[in-house]
């Protein structure tokens, strides 16, 4: 199947869903069967198929060209200072196997997400506001298409973020350039007269044997270790809250303006903002108490005429 974009928000089995999360998946998978409708990547992959009979394919970099589902259109770009805080979900196993935006096959067993506009691949540290979980993920597929989420992360990352059961999770999400650079590495050209001048080393397997302690020493008790996996650190959790932005403008009396026309849906401010040297006036409504909150009112204020409304989290 030519599955190269797939659909976010709560995707897991109907059967572990409330009523609402229900409601998204259903959303989800008709997006997905517009984003079906969008051409392969180029060609460049390499496949072979495993075990399992999954076709699995190393992929391709790539930013990618403007793309629209549901109507709406995305930019992807290159955002080497990208640090952005809002809602997480995460996918599995109805998209299992299936080839993901940069040719690759989406295992959600192992640790990798979906973003609307990073380049393929990015990797990036997505953080868990709730618990202080934080985890190297790296970016290789498209979505989510559910207003009001950031990312997508697969089954595997989900669980080592502690947000599994819950399905969402409030998320901090920041490109590591560092780690990201080496995909976009030129690749040295090498002569044909140089591949015949040294033939390949034998590879040989290395066995690692633990080695009991010596006769008369005790065997000192591991250390505790916060690490659950070696990409997953933990930090000191932080109050946090969630809020609808129903837009950021330059000038304070558009912003006020906005602000003002906006009360009747719930506690509206306008926050000064300064991003890279341009003053911005962020106009909120919140705090809210919980995602399915935001979610709502979310949908009422882009009917109300804020197209580029967003749930944000500070």
């Amino acid at each position: 199947m030519g599955n190269f974009f797939k659909l976010a928000g709560a995707t897991f089995t109907l059967g572990l869903l409330t009523a609402g999360c229900a409601e998204i998946q259903l959303g989800s998978h008709a997006a997905k069967r517009i984003a079906n409708n969008i051409s392969p990547p180029a060609n460049g992959t390499t496949q072979k198929v495993d075990p399992d009979g999954y076709r699995r394919t190393t992929g391709v970099y790539k930013v990618g060209s403007p793309y629209q589902v549901g109507g709406v259109w995305y930019h992807p770009k290159e955002q080497r200072n990208y640090d952005e805080t809002g809602i997480a979900s995460w996918y599995g196993p109805d998209f299992h196997g299936k080839a993901t935006a940069n040719g690759e096959a989406f295992d959600m067993n192992e640790v990798s997400a979906a973003h609307q506009t990073l380049p393929l691949p990015t990797m990036v540290r997505v953080t868990n506001l709730e618990n202080g979980r934080s985890l190297l993920v790296r970016i290789n597929d498209r979505g989510p298409f559910v207003n009001g989420r950031i990312i997508d992360l697969s089954r595997r990352s989900a669980q080592l973020l502690g947000f599994h059961d819950k399905g969402t999770a409030k998320v901090r999400v920041t490109v590591v350039q560092s780690e990201s650079e080496r995909f976009v590495a030129k690749k040295p050209t090498t002569t044909p007269e140089e591949e015949t001048l040294v033939s390949a080393a034998p590879r040989e397997s290395i066995v690692a044997t633990e080695l009991p302690p010596p006769n008369g020493v005790a065997e000192a008790a591991p250390t505790p270790s916060r690490t659950i996996d070696p990409a997953l650190r933990v930090d000191p959790v932080k109050d946090t809250k969630i809020y609808v932005q129903a837009g950021a403008f330059t000038a304070a009396d558009r912003a006020n303006r906005v602000r003002d026309s906006l009360k009747g849906f719930g506690p509206a401010t306008v926050i000064k903002a300064n991003v890279q040297g341009q003053d911005f006036h962020r106009v909120r409504i919140g705090p809210l108490s919980t995602v399915s909150e935001a979610d709502t009112l979310l949908t009422r204020i882009i009917g109300s005429g804020h197209g580029e409304a967003r749930i944000v989290v500070d």
